[in-house]
């Protein structure tokens, strides 16, 4: 087989960023090979996605449909493991050349640690996992000598304009924001915003979860401090506009003043390939952008007062220890239960404020301590909904 075929281990295969990864491997079958599948819950489309990409290995989460998929896949002589465990040892295979970590919230944290500790590079687009224990993650990086390849599209942007720029000194980034699907809206027009409104977005099309994430900027909150990680910088040099085309995926403004900035059609495809495929921009058929239908671009700050949820995330990023971990957890709850309409919208970031505010900063932290701030962080946050 040609040794320049990568073989890829896809975490949170049945997402929407790993749904989209699989179109990608399918649109390169000279480039990539899928060695392991991995999904949350969705048994059958795993299944499915087994049956058309050969892995050498399959992993559901949810230990309750292990059986279904076992039965599916017995005499396609694909290895069916179920459960955290199994997920954690899988991508410590020596077959596999990348991890594409693509598993929604923190739930990604532990198979993204123990792929880095096995030496694996990474094509990261669970932005939590640098939230949650950035300063973790990235020192075991250096340790293991792993890249961490962003496929967030706003950090593939900073990493391509980065590009022959890495010794030269980055004097402030920003991070473009959409502005969401309640964008110019007050506080008293969202008293009532339904869950199919904030699922609307108006550019992007994503899973549930950072969508709702994208309408309260919480979003942009979790990608400045994944950006803090990723890029080494720190909280001051990290700044966010609202481009309402989403054509600017972000900008890199270098010492000197001279600006760089990464542009495109709102396509997740296009930083996933360039992740998977760095150092090489492969050819595809992906639309191409047309100045004409875009004849301006426009910017302006983000509402601050009326999404709560980015001062927080700044406010967790400067505090630094268990903070950000407090917050995401706070942040998945509240998102959940808004989802399953047990709160209002305006209460996501007033859940996150209040578990943030009533849980002990804690520094000189471990993977355990992590683990216990998310699980207090929840239990406190569920008990305010």
């Amino acid at each position: 087989m040609n040794s320049e075929i990568k073989k890829l281990a896809i975490l949170g295969s049945t997402g929407s960023i790993g749904t989209q990864a699989l179109e990608v491997v399918q649109s390169n079958p000279d480039k990539f090979q899928v060695e392991v599948l991995a999904a949350g819950s969705n048994a059958d489309l795993l299944i499915q996605q087994s049956l058309k990409f050969r892995p050498n290995v399959a992993v559901i989460n949810d230990v309750s449909q292990l059986v279904k998929v076992k039965d599916a896949l017995l005499d396609e002589g694909i290895k069916v493991y179920g459960g955290e465990d199994a997920l954690a040892d899988v991508v410590q295979m020596e077959s596999v050349d990348m991890v594409l970590a693509a598993i929604v919230g923190y739930a990604g944290l532990r198979s993204t640690l123990s792929a880095v500790n096995a030496g694996k590079q990474i094509a990261l687009a669970n932005k939590e996992t640098l939230v949650v224990a950035g300063e973790l993650v990235t020192k075991a990086a250096r340790e293991k000598g792993v890249n961490l390849y962003p496929v967030d599209s706003e950090h593939s942007a900073i990493f391509q304009c980065l590009a022959g720029e890495f010794h030269n000194p980055v004097e402030k980034i920003y991070l473009t924001a959409s502005g969401g699907p309640f964008r110019g809206k007050k506080r008293e027009e969202l008293i009532g915003v339904t869950k199919a409104q904030a699922l609307k977005h108006p550019n992007w099309a994503m899973g549930a979860k950072i969508t709702i994430d994208s309408a309260t900027l919480m979003n942009k909150g979790l990608e400045v401090i994944e950006a803090k990680w990723l890029f080494h910088l720190n909280p001051d040099q990290i700044d966010v506009i609202v481009h309402p085309q989403s054509i600017i995926h972000s900008i890199v403004q270098f010492q000197d003043g001279s600006m760089k900035a990464q542009m495109g059609l709102p396509d997740m495809k296009l930083p996933i390939q360039y992740a998977m495929g760095y150092p090489n921009r492969f050819r595809s058929d992906f639309s191409r952008f047309d100045f004409l239908k875009y004849p301006s671009l426009t910017f302006e700050q983000p509402d601050k007062s009326t999404f709560r949820c980015l001062d927080l995330a700044y406010e967790a990023m400067n505090k630094g220890g268990n903070s950000a971990c407090v917050m995401n957890a706070a942040n998945e709850v509240a998102v959940a239960a808004f989802l399953e309409d047990r709160i209002p919208f305006l209460r996501i970031a007033e859940v996150i404020e209040e578990t943030m505010a009533a849980l002990e900063l804690k520094t000189n932290l471990r993977y355990e301590d992590f683990v216990e701030s998310d699980k207090v962080a929840r239990i406190k946050a569920t008990s305010l909904i």
